[in-house]
């Protein structure tokens, strides 16, 4: 296609074109017996990935905001104190989630491009009897990384479930769910797990599944209820077909073959990759004279960037010359701060080209909105680290 523009925003994300030709087949019934094997195997794998086997998967037509949606739905009751851990919109959003079952909510915000120290999140849940902790691994707003691993750990020491939005992280960002211990891990299929938009995903612990059964009164959200859900998945399971509400069956094949390349690929070289390609755009960024969003590299995600505009420059020109050079970004998202800053996604299937021709396009985007700079001194920077 000649109007094709890569896309490098923090979804949805470029696809592998294995992961693509896979949903090109016609349309199978979602109790063939076909389907019924693509569906157990893509369960099993997505709890390969979370690194959790003993846990529960979900695969649910939605987006991630679904995701979380059935989270909060199937844990939380009227009154029960929830602690939302927020580092940008997307911690505020779900503790707007929350709210809406019922929850009590305290919010403890981080500083813009910052996280909240690990010292001030224990003493707040030490002074508190909460019943579930929640936190976003990367906010695709802030391009800030939250330590997941320390944030867990304290979730364990005080008896707290522990949800963690992994929406921007699955797959990109090591998660070790059964090892660390956290309870819920909500995704979404767009971003690193690299499946166009349309599934929601969820892996639940043994204790939130417990949790869940224990609850005292009926989940208010029909769709979202694992009472509807849990029996379909635990079917699919054992390899027996099972209704609840029609499942995406295409998406579901594409799925798999992600999943499968994911695995194939190891985890562990994937989030080295990850890493690298994150270094390699800060490091791009920061030799172009631009600030990041996130304030240090502990703290920065390596699935997306989010630059600081220099002073002065017309945010709506530079993404306007960025999409005519055939590359798509995206404009910042804290809607008080939106207009000082870009984000960049680089995850999933992205490569060393597809780095370099994204910073080529933000160098020629600078020079064309007057900002002086040596053409070339960014690209050189992905070509050191990547």
């Amino acid at each position: 296609m000649n109007s094709r523009k890569l896309l490098m925003i923090p979804g949805p994300i470029e696809f592998e074109n294995e992961v693509l030709q896979s949903m090109a087949i016609p349309t199978l019934s979602h109790i063939d017996p076909d389907f019924i094997a693509v569906f157990e195997n893509s369960l099993k794998l997505l709890k390969d990935v979370c690194q959790c086997p003993s846990g529960q998967g979900f695969i649910v037509a939605g987006t991630g905001t679904l995701a979380m949606d059935m989270a909060a739905g199937n844990l939380v009751e009227a009154g029960d104190k929830v602690l939302v851990v927020s580092t940008g919109y997307f911690g505020l959003r779900y503790a707007e989630i929350l709210k809406r079952y019922g929850a009590d909510v305290d919010i403890l915000e981080s500083e813009v491009g910052h996280i909240v120290p690990i010292d001030d999140i224990e003493k707040q849940i030490k002074s508190n009897n909460y019943k579930i902790l929640a936190f976003t691994h990367v906010d695709t707003s802030t391009a800030v990384l939250n330590d997941a691993k320390s944030i867990e750990a304290l979730g364990k020491k005080y008896n707290v479930l522990t949800i963690l939005d992994g929406v921007c992280s699955v797959a990109g960002e090591e998660i070790k769910q059964e090892e660390w211990g956290i309870d819920v891990v909500v995704t979404a299929s767009q971003k690193a797990v690299g499946v166009p938009p349309g599934l929601a995903l969820v892996v639940a612990s043994q204790n939130a599944i417990k949790t869940f059964e224990n609850r005292k009164s009926p989940v208010s959200n029909y769709y979202s209820d694992w009472t509807n859900w849990l029996p379909i998945m635990q079917a699919y399971e054992n390899r027996q077909a099972s209704y609840f509400g029609t499942p995406p069956v295409n998406l579901i094949i594409a799925l798999e073959k992600s999943l499968k390349l994911i695995l194939n690929e190891g985890l562990e070289n994937r989030f080295n990759r990850h890493k690298r390609a994150g270094k390699a755009m800060r490091e791009a960024i920061k030799a172009l004279g631009l600030e990041l969003f996130s304030k240090n590299d502990e703290t920065a995600a390596n699935t997306l960037t989010a630059p600081l505009y220099p002073k002065n420059m017309d945010a709506k020109a530079f993404l306007q010359i960025v999409g005519d050079n055939g590359i798509v970004l995206a404009g910042g998202l804290l809607p008080e701060l939106k207009n000082i800053y870009f984000r960049i996604g680089h995850m999933g299937s992205v490569n060393k080209a597809d780095l370099l021709a994204t910073v080529g396009v933000i160098e020629t985007a600078l020079k064309r909105n007057g900002y002086k700079h040596e053409l070339g001194i960014g690209t050189a920077q992905v070509l050191k680290h990547f």
